[in-house]
């Protein structure tokens, strides 16, 4: 009997032309999901009959609940090399195997940039209303050269766009939990205490990962303490920022907007204070989607099914 694959959270319908999945098709009958799921249980009802699921990113949570209600599941490959979204231990428990991926460089630097661009320039607003036939000109931008740049957290993805920033001519300070003075020098930045990174930045990027210790980093106080004319960026993790803290901030003008790139539940809801927020920019999670990316995601997810099919797993996360 044909074993059965799963294909998850392809929105732009994509994964079978960016790889060659013929060596899977030998073997198993995929099927590709265009659409995320409403909910766990529909997940776990459209799951049901697969022995290999090949998620993309987080976008789709394997809990325990969930692994331990796909009783055929055997393989479980994610994009990436780390997927907070799936539960190791439970799958290990039930003897899935779970694989991952390499990624390309650093892609969601660009876009940090490109969301301060938008907030601080306007292009995209500007090119709307030109295509809509508006007045000619009625934004006034903000020249970063000269500006100052915070980064909170100077990992690899931290110091890509510090890097970018200083180009701009911008002058980069730096802050996580653990940073040090001599790191900072290192990399090319000044180093800064939160308080003082809050205070005076014109421009705060987030690149720390999702963690127990960094749930929340960015609370009320520290949003309360950035000047009114500055503005902040994640493109992390959602969580990391207090977002009820971030959308009264916000609405009360208290900071001069926002751009964003991930929500705590994802899709956004259609409701939600940020589609309706003058002062805020926002993008579908789309930090890491790219031509080059995918190549490589879903061309490696193919190996890993092949290795899992002939009796050698690779790439397996522990």
């Amino acid at each position: 009997m044909r074993l059965r694959c799963a294909i998850l959270d392809d929105y732009q319908n994509v994964a079978l032309k960016l790889a060659d999945w013929s060596s899977v098709k030998e073997k198993t009958d995929i099927t590709v999901f265009n659409k995320p799921f409403a909910s766990a249980a529909e997940a776990i009802a459209e799951l049901q009959d697969f022995e290999i699921i090949c998620a993309m990113r987080e976008r789709t949570p394997f809990t325990k609940d969930v692994l331990g209600a796909l009783p055929k599941l055997k393989l479980l490959v994610t994009s990436g090399m780390r997927n907070a979204a799936i539960d190791l231990p439970a799958a290990k428990e039930r003897g899935i195997v779970v694989s991952g991926t390499g990624g390309v460089g650093n892609p969601t630097a660009g876009l940090a940039i490109g969301l301060m661009l938008e907030l601080t320039r306007h292009i995209g607003y500007e090119n709307a209303r030109m295509k809509a036939g508006e007045p000619w000109q009625t934004t006034v931008g903000m020249d970063p050269e000269g500006k100052v740049f915070g980064v909170v957290g100077l990992g690899k993805l931290g110091s890509k766009v510090a890097e970018i920033a200083k180009a701009l001519g911008m002058k980069v300070l730096a802050w996580s939990t653990n940073l040090t003075p001599d790191a900072c020098a290192a990399a090319g930045v000044e180093y800064a205490t939160k308080e003082q990174l809050f205070a005076q930045s014109d421009v705060i990027s987030v690149h720390v990962v999702l963690s127990a210790r960094s749930r929340g980093l960015v609370g009320r106080e520290d949003l309360r303490r950035m000047k009114p004319t500055s503005y902040i960026i994640n493109t992390a993790r959602a969580p990391i920022i207090d977002e009820d803290a971030l959308i009264e901030v916000l609405r009360e003008k208290k900071i001069a907007g926002a751009g964003l790139d991930v929500f705590p539940i994802e899709p956004l809801a259609l409701d939600h204070p940020f589609r309706t927020l003058d002062n805020v920019v926002i993008t579908p999670h789309i930090g890491y989607v790219t031509e080059e990316t995918y190549l490589r995601f879903y061309g490696e997810s193919v190996e890993d099914v092949v290795a899992w099919l002939d009796g050698k797993p690779i790439r397996v996360l522990t």
